[in-house]
């Protein structure tokens, strides 16, 4: 049993970077290999996912031209240009639009009238005579 808990002592020590480690001569060698390998191995991936990335690219602007979508950047290029041009000349930023419902009377009159074309007209009656 004594033998058992020895050998695994030394082995603890071995993990924990003490004494009894066996140097390997060609362990930096080898070591520098696999990692050159490693880094090898990480470029083909990366190559690979690129040619495939690239084959979907071509794909998604075939059926782009096809259908006449453009791309997210190309909206938001011409969007920000819009907005450029339009406040070319001003001194201030734009102004924001107003939410429909806010702030105008003759809104809400249409709002009302809209209302009171779904009512039925014996309840319309109700309201007239007031």
């Amino acid at each position: 049993m004594k033998q058992a808990l020895g050998g695994a002592t030394k082995d603890m020590g071995k993990m924990l970077g003490g004494e009894g480690e066996e140097k390997d001569p060609d362990a930096a060698k080898k070591e520098e290999e696999r990692q050159e390998a490693l880094r090898q191995q990480e470029d083909e991936r990366k190559g690979k996912y690129a040619k495939m990335e690239a084959e979907r690219e071509n794909i998604r602007q075939g059926i782009r031209d096809k259908y006449g979508i453009k791309k997210k950047e190309e909206k938001e290029a011409e969007a920000a240009a819009a907005m450029e041009q339009a406040s070319e000349g001003s001194l201030t930023r734009p102004k924001k639009a107003v939410p429909t419902g806010c702030g105008d009377e003759e809104e809400e009159e249409s709002i009302v009238d809209t209302v009171m074309k779904f009512i039925p007209t014996p309840l319309m009656d109700m309201f007239n005579k007031k």
